[in-house]
């Protein structure tokens, strides 16, 4: 008997876990296949992305690539990078179809829209930071270099530093979606959030400090978006706590109605 109950409760194991391996590979091919249609224009994408610096910088000058190996490897990265990014909405959809079938009905109501809006969110965090505070930043950075000292920099370590920024905005921009997630999950309530607001504008122009050159405007400019981000995930954060309330409600009428 005892045998036959180990059996039943490691069979839906091994398919779970077969399941989780076939997603994974999915996942894994989706990025490959990006990947391959992508390294040909490898030096293209690289000369895009370094785009923002290289107008910024004195007649002149150019990037260096001071390893032996970088420039084959530097545009390799940032391709392989870029593969990720673009197979995202795969990526997503290969955890939601795991995760789906153990979900209650307005679990999955809320986690579709969330999902969507989690990746259109990061993206444009990411062309934010590319379009907006590249160009501010690298031009702050190039007019404060001492005189005699030539704006050269390595390719290595440039993709570093705009890589560490695509997260660091496509992250910031998320702020809407934890802030529902907070809210659904009971952990705050929107009228909490709404009363601490003067702390969470201080902590968005802290975070544009940190995050950005010591210069106002690209303060500014990454604060403004996340406050009004703030103020997105609290509208969204209250239909959230209402449809909460309203389940409450019907499922208390229910268990009166069976009483």
């Amino acid at each position: 008997m005892n045998d036959e109950h180990h059996g039943d409760t490691a069979q839906p194991l091994v398919a779970h876990l077969l399941e989780l391996r076939n997603r994974l590979l999915r996942a894994v091919v989706a990025v490959l296949v990006v990947f391959l249609c992508l390294f040909y224009f490898s030096r293209e994408l690289y000369t895009l992305v370094a785009a923002p610096l290289m107008q910024a910088m004195p007649e002149g000058t150019h990037m260096i690539a001071t390893g032996v190996a970088a420039p084959f490897l530097a545009p390799f990265k940032l391709t392989l990078y870029l593969s990720i990014f673009v197979a995202v909405p795969v990526i997503l959809h290969q955890a939601w179809a795991f995760v789906a079938p153990g979900l209650y009905r307005h679990e999955k109501r809320l986690a579709i829209p969330l999902l969507m809006s989690s990746v259109l969110l990061f993206y444009a965090g990411a062309a934010f930071a590319y379009f907006v505070v590249f160009p501010l930043m690298f031009q702050f950075f190039t007019s404060v270099a001492p005189e005699g000292v030539a704006v050269s920099t390595d390719i290595s370590s440039y993709l570093d530093f705009v890589l560490a920024l695509f997260l660091a905005f496509g992250v910031a921009f998320e702020l809407p979606i934890a802030i529902v997630l907070l809210i659904a999950s009971g952990a705050t309530t929107a009228a909490k959030l709404a009363s601490s607001r003067a702390y969470v504008v201080v902590a968005c122009f802290v975070l544009g400090m940190l995050l950005t050159p010591p210069d106002i405007i690209s303060q500014t400019l990454l604060a403004l978006p996340m406050w009004l981000l703030f103020e997105v995930g609290l509208i969204f954060g209250r239909f959230v706590e209402k449809e909460k309330v309203q389940r409450e409600e019907e499922d208390n009428g229910v268990s009166a109605k069976d009483e």
